[in-house]
C-alpha cells in the first residue's frame, strides 16, 4: 500500500491535492512526479475520491509520486476561467510542493501530467499554455518543462465532444456556451485547436467508450503527432481501473513517459489481454 500526504496549493478549499508514493521510495531515492486530474465533465458532485485506487496503484506500479490534484468545477465556483486558473496553478505550484512535503524525494527533472475524461483535457491543456491566445487566463511564455501527458480517454476535442452533446451538456457548462456563442473561450481552451503539447503525449483510449468515442482521440492524434494506445473492448472507465484489461497499457504508457526521452508516436492498437500487468 502507498503512503499518501494531502497538500494545499491554494487558500480555497479545493485548491488541494493527495500525494501517494511508492512503498519502497526511500529506498527507491527520488522518483517521478505525476500530477493527476480526476475527470466528471468538470462538474462539482465528481471529485478526486474516485480516482484514489488508481492514483495509489499507479504510484505504486510505476515507482513514481502521484499528486491527485482536485480543482473548483461547475456548480462549486469552477467553470471558466476558475477551473483553468486552479489547473495552471496546480501544475506550478505542486511539484515544489510535493517535493518539501516528502522530504527531497522528488525528481523534479521528471514531471508529467495525466488525466482522465475533463482531467484528461485539462492535462492537455495544462501541457499547452504555452500555446494560448495572448491574454488568455492560465498562458505562459515558455512550454512548460515536462516529460510529457498521458491523456486516458480524454475530452481531447472540446468542440467535437459540446456537438454530441456529451455529458449532458458539460462542454457548454463549462465554457459558458458553445463554440459560436464564446469563440474567445474555445480558442483559449480546446486542446484540438492549440497543438501539440510540450513533451511526449500518449492517449489510452478504448475502443468500447460511449461517453467519449475513440474517434476524437484518433483525430487529436493524428493532428499532433501524440501517440495512442487503443485498447479492444475497454470502456471509459476502464482506463482508471487497475483490475482492468487496460492497466497494463495505461502503466506502460506512462513509463513510456516518465523513463524515455521525449519523442513523437503514432497510433497502436493493443490487445490488453495478450499483456500481463
Amino acid at each position: 500500500m502507498s503512503s499518501s500526504v494531502s497538500l494545499r496549493y491554494g487558500e480555497l478549499g479545493d485548491q488541494v491535492a493527495d500525494v501517494f508514493l511508492p512503498a519502497d521510495v526511500d529506498a527507491a531515492g527520488a522518483v517521478p512526479l505525476v500530477l493527476l486530474f480526476h475527470g466528471g465533465f468538470w462538474r462539482a458532485e465528481h471529485d478526486r475520491r474516485h480516482v484514489e485506487p488508481f492514483a495509489r496503484a499507479l504510484a505504486q506500479e510505476a515507482g513514481c509520486a502521484v499528486a491527485s490534484v482536485e480543482y473548483r468545477r461547475v456548480g462549486a465556483g469552477g467553470g471558466w476561467p476558475t477551473t483553468l486558473t486552479d489547473t495552471a496553478r496546480a501544475v506550478d505550484l505542486l511539484p515544489s510542493l510535493a517535493n518539501a512535503a516528502v522530504g527531497a524525494q522528488i525528481d523534479l527533472s521528471c514531471v508529467a501530467y495525466a488525466g482522465h475524461s475533463a482531467g484528461g483535457h485539462l492535462a492537455l491543456w495544462a501541457a499547452a499554455r504555452h500555446r494560448l491566445p495572448t491574454g488568455s487566463p492560465g498562458r505562459t511564455d515558455t512550454p512548460p518543462a515536462i516529460r510529457g501527458v498521458l491523456a486516458l480517454a480524454p475530452t481531447a476535442d472540446l468542440a467535437a465532444a459540446d456537438a454530441l452533446g456529451s455529458g449532458r451538456g458539460a462542454v457548454a457548462a463549462f465554457l459558458g456556451g458553445n463554440a459560436a456563442a464564446v469563440p474567445d473561450r474555445y480558442a483559449a481552451a480546446d486542446p484540438a485547436v492549440l497543438g501539440a503539447p510540450a513533451g511526449r503525449t500518449v492517449l489510452v483510449h478504448g475502443t468500447a467508450d460511449k461517453a467519449l468515442p475513440v474517434t476524437m482521440a484518433r483525430s487529436y492524434a493524428a493532428a499532433t503527432g501524440a501517440t495512442l494506445n487503443e485498447v479492444p473492448r475497454a470502456g471509459h472507465f476502464d482506463v482508471i481501473d487497475p483490475d482492468s484489461a487496460a492497466w497494463p497499457v495505461v502503466v506502460s504508457a506512462l513509463r513510456s513517459i516518465i523513463r524515455r526521452p521525449n519523442g513523437r508516436g503514432s497510433v497502436t492498437v493493443t490487445d490488453a489481454s495478450m499483456l500481463s500487468p
